[in-house]
């Protein structure tokens, strides 16, 4: 099993959402995130003044699959996320050695 993390902009989640229960995801966490990459946030005014954003707004989307799902995941995370502007965000996957499904005591896959 993998767990795929996903920082994308706020506003391209639904139609991450869409794209990934278009690929049979049936459960989804979605976390409000704050962070920087390589655009070190942005200036903003307000009322004359100008001020820096460090930490820029995104949204953070964990999914765990089993293997044979990653590639077709993440390309349609990709296809419905990216602009292909700096910010779009990046993809993490790691590996889940185990998931326990709380209800029923199920392991592994079956937790899925």
């Amino acid at each position: 099993m993998k767990k795929i993390e996903a920082i994308i902009r706020p506003f391209k989640l639904e139609a991450v959402k869409e794209a990934l229960l278009e690929e049979g995801i049936k459960g989804l966490t979605i976390s409000e995130v704050r962070g920087y990459g390589r655009q070190k946030g942005h200036t903003e005014t307000y009322r004359g003044s100008e001020y820096q954003i460090e930490f820029v707004p995104k949204t953070k989307i964990e999914i765990v699959v089993i293997d044979e799902q990653v590639e077709k995941i993440v390309d349609a995370i990709i296809k419905a996320a990216g602009s292909n502007q700096i910010g779009d965000g990046k993809i993490f996957i790691s590996n889940i050695e185990d998931a326990i499904r709380i209800r029923t005591g199920e392991s592994g896959v079956d937790a899925l």
